[in-house]
């Protein structure tokens, strides 16, 4: 059963968990699984209190509990609470039951809580209120569930407020408590509660909730009560420790809800990990004006600049300020409204970053002038905020250098070569900006505006690029997150969902454009002097700046591309600090990574970029590219030739635009190794389509005015159609079907070389056969590329060190390389091909048909030709080279297939012993990164 669950839920190994079969989400508490026949007796401890853990727990008690835990340590304010850990959930996941000694655990802690506090919990006349809150291992921002205010109910709603003298308040807190329960615990639509809301401060005239007084609250507390009696099929429950009970198995469910799967699958989270739950006593931000919430970070998020960010809400809870439903003010303004919380939270700022080492994401709330820390992890980040925050904190001492290396990433890299927005452009007034909001999250982003997630994914999978418009996101807008370009709302700061999700995925993100409109029900957006956008018009958004463009908005080359290319050196006045932490960062990775990266290129220009990219060399030079074109006409002379006299002009008249190509090549590339791959397609690429070709010679033939070549064209491309031509006549099996065809190439190769030599060049050309699945095959073409290469020696008086080796793209060649290895001086693998043939996958046919279904259903956690398969395709890389070398010491091993350019592959290489990757030029600066991490990794 375990086997069958770690397949179904892709590479990293996840439980998927078994949802009891009860009725309504949340209609049986803790108390009613105590028991479970398939549980044993354990000691296990499930709950630690605040004053138990530390902030390398996180396994255990996630990343909200270890970071409370290390905060009460520090001997910061924070609220007391407990944790139930991770492995508690994952019980209920397997079984469907809480461990059996949860309950008592639970109580024990909360009986200890209430003595500290003073008050118990729900206590009529002074009642203690906790809040319920998720905390994984990893941070999965508004993926799973919280509830606030746990302990309230009609008997206790009046103490609390002749406790802090505020009717209002106790109402306010109520109705919360009723919306986030009947959403998050009783399954009832959130949208029933907003829209009662909404009538409730339209009656009374109020722009936000803060117009409505303690009457209204009370009123709006009864609606609530009625829509979950009416949607839930059960009253509210008055039992403050049902209550909680049912908070606690609301969180365990919300580990496997659609919204947080998907997000796991986004971000390669394993899925057996399950969630803690973090049991806290309430501070209030809502009890006026001397009291609110906030979220800080001890560097910007976006840009990663030293100074003050983040965002306060006054009289408000936690949840405004990252649902975006109130706009903020910055956090700066908190030092007017209340100078001594500020002093307190900067010193603490301060505090955290030095001892974490890092950007620390902080929550904290005000309590009538009383500071309480709720929340900090080390924080999500942008790609160019990673850089600086890096090299900043080496230069502060506080981490060195081998340590920087692992505060990026490959994926942060590639957002950073991305093209952005022309300012000059931009600026100048010839494309309207039609808003500006907060740059959350920065690149330069255009599509479609659409206004709604099924939309954005819907128009998304036909080709479009969409613009995702709202006034506000929520987790179960995520599907249209990831669909879209990038996010645009109306509401919201640094710190709202949009924004925290979007830096966490790399896209691009304008939050707060309080001056546009958004109407989601009739999809358009209308902004200032009426202009309104539509759904389906172009718009275009800039996340470095904020700014808001209706139409297209050119863009240009990113900073770190013209550093890449030359262009721009790193110390270049106009570098800047960005280009300067990224060559500093490449620099200490090309000084400690073990793995070379090379290059897959194809002609001289290419070979040149790859060169200035940093490539070691070209690890893929596929040939068949220099057959395209005009050239495409000797590939058909060859084909028809029926004769050796014919086939021996066809090879006659390709061998000098070979040499020619080869001799771009290697003056590219002096110095560095040259991979050439023999010609590896099926021949019938080079022909005309069988239909199109039908066609022409029917309607030829009934003209009366057929043409001969055309019916031996026709005749040939039957001859040569295939089934399933992947597996047909290529690769080796052409050398060997069609005489003189691989000896012209190796003749090509052998010459220019040759000729560079007389220049005095130092070209190093490795010779690579193709699809070779026994070592008969390899001894045959190797024979005769021998020959040929001694004749061009003997020719030219040349001394030619080309070596000959073979592309293991069959599970047979890896199977066998032990073999393979007597005949070839080197191996690289075709993964590409390779995971083809393991998994017995067409690529074009699977990605268009059934992939999306595959990933949906967790099946695979990302794409196999995405990201190398480490237990089937990987565990090939690795026995094959362990045999190749085994069979001839110190051969020389690579991988040429795309997987050579992906982050997480690279590690896997770099750990089977492989000596290089080779990827498309692009790439490689991602490739030299990751090889690096992999070689320093902590």
């Amino acid at each position: 059963m375990d086997a069958l669950r770690r397949l179904r839920d892709g590479y990293a190994p996840r439980r998927q968990g078994i949802q009891p079969q009860s009725g309504p989400r949340g209609s049986r508490g803790v108390e009613d699984h105590v028991s479970a026949p398939q549980q044993q007796v354990s000691n296990k401890k499930y709950v630690y209190d605040f004053t138990e853990g530390n902030k390398d727990l996180k396994d255990l008690l996630g990343g909200k509990g270890a970071n409370l835990a290390e905060m009460t340590n520090l001997g910061l304010p924070v609220p007391p609470g407990f944790t139930i850990t991770t492995e508690a959930c994952c019980v209920y996941l397997d079984s469907g039951v809480e461990p059996t000694a949860l309950r008592d655990e639970v109580s024990a802690h909360l009986d200890a809580l209430e003595r500290r506090m003073g008050r118990e919990l729900g206590q009529p006349d002074d009642p203690l209120l906790v809040s319920v809150r998720s905390g994984a291992r990893f941070s999965m921002p508004g993926m799973m569930d919280t509830v606030l205010n746990i302990g309230l109910s009609d008997a206790s709603v009046a103490g609390l407020a002749a406790q802090l003298g505020d009717e209002r308040f106790a109402w306010d807190s109520y109705r919360r408590l009723l919306q986030m329960f009947g959403r998050t615990v009783l399954g009832v639509d959130g949208e029933l509660f907003e829209e009662a809301l909404d009538e409730a401060k339209r009656a009374k005239g109020a722009d936000s909730d803060l117009g409505l007084d303690a009457a209204d609250l009370r009123a709006l507390v009864d609606r609530f009560k009625a829509i979950v009696a009416e949607r839930a099929g059960r009253e509210f429950p008055q039992d403050p420790r049902e209550q909680m009970d049912l908070a606690i198995r609301a969180v365990f469910d919300s580990w496997n809800t659609d919204r947080a799967k998907l997000y796991r699958r986004q971000e390669r989270i394993p899925g057996d990990l399950g969630t803690a739950v973090t049991i806290c006593s309430m501070v209030f931000g809502n009890l006026g004006p001397d009291s609110g919430t906030g979220v800080a970070f001890t560097r910007d998020p976006a840009s990663g600049h030293q100074g003050v960010y983040g965002d306060y809400l006054q009289n408000a809870q936690g949840e405004d300020v990252v649902a975006g439903i109130r706009n903020t003010v910055p956090l700066a303004e908190l030092e007017r409204l209340d100078q001594a919380s500020y002093a307190a939270l900067m010193k603490i700022m301060e505090t955290l970053e030095t001892h974490y080492k890092d950007l620390c994401d902080i929550e904290f709330t005000i309590e009538r002038g009383r500071l309480w820390m709720l929340q900090t992890r080390v924080g999500k980040r942008t790609a160019a905020a990673a850089f600086r925050i890096a090299t900043q904190l080496v230069d502060q001492g506080l981490i060195d250098e081998a340590e920087a290396l692992q505060r990026v990433s490959g994926a942060q890299l590639a957002q950073l070569m991305f093209p952005q927005f022309d300012l000059a452009v931009a600026d100048s007034g010839s494309v309207k900006r039609i808003g500006w909001g907060i740059a959350a999250s920065p690149g330069a982003a255009v599509g479609k505006a659409v206004f709604d997630s099924y939309t954005a994914v819907k128009w998304s999978r036909s080709g479009e690029r969409v613009i995702l418009i709202r006034r506000e996101t929520n987790p179960d807008d995520l599907n249209g997150m990831i669909a879209a370009e990038g996010i645009l709302t109306s509401r919201g700061g640094k710190t709202s969902h949009a924004a925290v999700v979007a830096r966490g995925m790399g896209k691009t993100c304008v939050c707060g454009a309080e001056e546009l409109e958004v109407d989601t029900k009739r999809r358009r957006l209308t902004a200032p002097g009426g202009l309104v956008i539509e759904e389906g018009d172009l718009i275009s958004i800039d996340g470095s700046t904020g700014k808001v463009y209706v139409g297209e908005v050119p863009v240009e080359p990113s900073p770190v591309v013209e550093y890449f290319e030359g262009r721009m050196h790193a110390g270049a006045e106009e570098a800047g600090e960005l280009v300067r932490a990224v060559h500093r960062i490449m620099a200490y990775a090309d000084r400690v990574r073990r793995l070379r990266v090379r290059a897959n290129a194809d002609n001289a220009e290419d070979a040149a970029r790859a060169r200035r990219f940093g490539a070691q060399g070209i690890g893929l030079c596929r040939t068949e590219h220099m057959f395209l074109g005009e050239r495409r006409e000797l590939v058909e002379r060859l084909i028809l030739a029926d004769t050796d006299d014919e086939r021996h002009q066809a090879l006659g008249a390709l061998l000098p635009l070979q040499k020619a190509d080869f001799i771009e090549l290697f003056e590219a590339m002096d110095g560095l190794p040259v991979t050439v791959r023999l010609l590896d397609p099926p021949l019938h690429e080079f022909l005309p389509d069988i239909t199109e070709l039908s066609v022409r010679v029917a309607l030829a033939e009934a003209r009366e005015d057929a043409n001969e070549n055309d019916l031996r064209l026709l005749q040939a491309v039957h001859k040569l159609h295939e089934s399933n031509p992947m597996l047909g006549l290529r690769g080796v099996r052409l050398g060997l079907v069609v005489p003189g065809l691989f000896a012209m190439q190796v003749r090509a190769i052998a010459e220019a070389a040759a000729h560079r030599h007389s220049l005095k060049g130092d070209p190093r050309p490795e010779i690579m056969i193709p699809l070779v699945g026994t070592v008969q095959e390899l001894e045959i073409v190797r024979e005769e590329a021998d020959q040929v290469i001694a004749d061009v020696e003997a020719a030219t008086g040349t001394s030619l060190k080309l070596t000959i080796g073979t592309m293991i793209e069959l599970p047979r060649a890896a199977l066998t390389a032990g073999q393979i290895a007597e005949c070839a001086e080197f191996f690289s693998f075709g993964t590409n091909d390779l995971t083809q043939t393991v998994w017995g996958f067409s690529r074009d046919d699977v990605e268009a048909s059934f992939f999306t279904a595959y990933l949906e259903k967790g099946i695979f956690g990302v794409s196999p030709f995405e990201t190398i398969d480490k237990d089937g395709v990987g565990a090939l890389v690795r026995s094959a080279t362990e045999a190749g070398r085994a069979t001839r010491p110190g051969l020389k091993v690579g991988v040429c297939g795309e997987h050579g350019g992906d982050p997480e592959s690279v590690h896997f290489f770099h750990h089977a012993g492989l000596d290089y990757v080779s990827c498309s030029p692009f790439r490689i600066p991602v490739a030299r990164l990751e090889a690096a991490r992999a070689a320093a990794g902590r």
